[in-house]
C-alpha cells in the first residue's frame, strides 16, 4: 500500500486544498469526466474540502450507465436464443432494460456469463463449438484494445462460433456535445486518466482551444483530483485553457501507439446512441468491414425490439432523472427517488447499477445524508 497511500495522505491534502482556496477569486464550474473520479471525490469528500465558490459537476463517464437501452434489450434478445452464450462484464447484468435485465434473463435458465476480459470468451468458444458465444462490449477507450485484440485473434483462429455487440463509446465527442449545448456551464475538464493511457491528449488540445476551457488529465487517487483542480484552477484565474497532465505516472501525450493503431485495425468511428444524453456524431466504435463477420448484428438478425418499436417505452422511470445526471445538470441526491425506490439492489436507472456510477457512489457513501460533514482525516483512512 505504500504507493497507494503517499496519494492519500491528509496532510498534503489539507495543503493543496488552502492552496486551492488561496487561488480562488470568482466561482468556478469544473466537470470530472470520469465515475472513478466521481467515486473518490464522494468517497473521500474532496468537494468538501474545496471553498464553495467551486463546483464539481458529475459527467458522463460511466460506460454502463450510457450504454443505451436499445443495446440492453438487444443482448437480451439474443441471451434468450437457443444454443447461445452471452458474456459480459458484472456490472452490466443489472442495467434495466426496457422491460427487465439480463441478470432475470439468466435466472430464467439464459446461459449468460460473466467474464473479465474479452479474451476469455475465445476460450468458451473453443470449449463450446456448439454454441454461439457472444461477448457484450462496453467502455471508453480503456476497454477498446482488449476487445480489438479479442476480435482480432479470434479471426486468426478464424471462430465461426464468436461474435461481439459492441457498445464502446469515444470521450472526446462527448465532451463536445456537453460544450456545445445552450445549458452548458462547464468552465474545466478533468479528463479520464486511463483514457489518456490508451489514446493520450492530443484530441483535447482543438477541444481546449475552441471552447476555451482548460482540461486536466487527471488520476483517481484523491491527491491526483486535488492536484488536477489545483492546475485547472491556475488556468482559470490565469484566462487559461490549455491540456495540463498531471497523471504523468501514466499517460504520454501520445498515448499507447500500438493499442491506437490496434483499435484502428479492428474498428472505424460511427454515430452513437448515449442512453439519457441521446445520439452523439462520432462517439462510438463499429467493427471495420473485414471484421464485419463477428458482428452480432449481422449474426443475430433479430425482429424489431423494444426500442426501435415503441421509444416512448424504452425510457428510463418517470422518477429517475439519470439522463441530467449523466448531463452533469442534477446531481443524485436531487432525485426524489434516490435511496428509496431506487436503491442498486431495485434500480430505476444505470448510474445506481454501476461501479462507476454517481447514483451508486452518493448512495454508497452519502445514502442518509445527501451532504454529510467530511473530515479531511477520513482521506488516509476511510475505506
Amino acid at each position: 500500500m505504500k504507493f497507494v497511500n503517499e496519494f492519500r495522505d491528509a496532510k498534503i491534502a489539507q495543503q493543496l486544498a488552502q492552496e486551492i482556496a488561496s487561488l480562488v477569486t470568482q466561482p468556478w464550474t469544473i466537470m470530472e469526466i470520469c465515475g472513478g473520479q466521481t467515486h473518490a471525490i464522494v468517497k473521500y469528500g474532496i468537494d468538501e474540502l474545496l471553498p464553495k465558490n467551486i463546483t464539481l459537476i458529475h459527467g458522463p463517464g460511466c460506460p454502463v450507465c450510457v450504454t443505451p437501452i436499445e443495446r440492453i434489450d438487444r443482448a437480451i434478445a439474443i441471451a434468450s436464443q437457443p444454443d447461445v452464450v452471452l458474456c459480459s462484464f458484472g456490472d452490466m447484468l443489472r442495467v434495466p432494460g426496457s422491460a427487465i435485465d439480463l441478470l432475470a434473463v439468466k435466472a430464467t435458465g439464459a446461459d449468460i456469463r460473466i467474464v473479465y476480459s474479452p479474451l476469455d470468451c475465445l476460450k468458451i468458444a473453443q470449449q463450446n463449438p456448439d454454441k454461439q458465444v457472444v461477448f457484450f462490449a462496453v467502455g471508453f477507450e480503456t476497454t477498446a484494445p482488449a476487445t480489438a485484440m479479442a476480435i482480432y485473434q479470434a479471426k486468426q483462429l478464424d471462430l465461426k462460433n464468436f461474435s461481439m455487440l459492441v457498445s464502446h463509446v469515444l470521450v472526446p465527442p462527448a465532451m463536445e456535445a456537453i460544450l456545445s449545448s445552450s445549458d452548458c456551464r462547464i468552465q474545466g475538464f478533468l479528463a479520464a486518466g486511463h483514457v489518456c493511457t490508451v489514446m493520450g491528449y492530443n484530441e483535447y488540445i482543438p477541444i481546449a482551444q475552441k471552447y476555451h476551457v482548460p482540461i486536466v488529465v487527471t488520476g483517481f487517487e484523491p491527491i491526483d483530483v486535488l492536484q488536477g483542480i489545483h492546475l485547472c484552477i491556475q488556468q482559470l484565474e490565469s484566462d487559461k485553457a490549455e491540456v495540463e497532465n498531471q497523471y504523468t505516472r501514466s499517460v504520454r501525450r501520445e498515448g499507447n501507439i500500438k493499442a491506437m493503431e490496434l483499435i484502428g485495425e479492428v474498428f472505424k468511428v460511427v454515430p452513437q446512441q448515449w442512453r439519457g444524453i441521446g445520439e452523439i456524431a462520432e462517439s462510438g466504435l463499429g467493427l471495420q468491414d473485414n471484421y464485419a463477420a463477428f458482428d452480432a448484428y449481422q449474426r443475430f438478425p433479430l425482429p424489431l425490439i423494444s426500442h426501435e418499436v415503441d421509444r416512448k417505452r424504452n425510457t428510463e422511470s418517470d422518477l429517475c432523472i439519470s439522463g441530467l445526471i449523466l448531463q452533469g445538470i442534477k446531481k443524485p441526491h436531487e432525485c426524489s427517488a434516490f435511496g428509496t425506490i431506487c436503491t442498486p439492489e431495485h434500480p430505476l436507472g444505470a448510474p445506481m447499477v454501476s461501479s462507476e456510477g454517481a447514483c451508486a457512489a452518493y448512495y454508497r457513501y452519502r445514502k442518509h445524508d445527501a451532504m454529510p460533514e467530511i473530515h479531511v482525516k477520513s482521506i488516509h483512512v476511510k475505506s
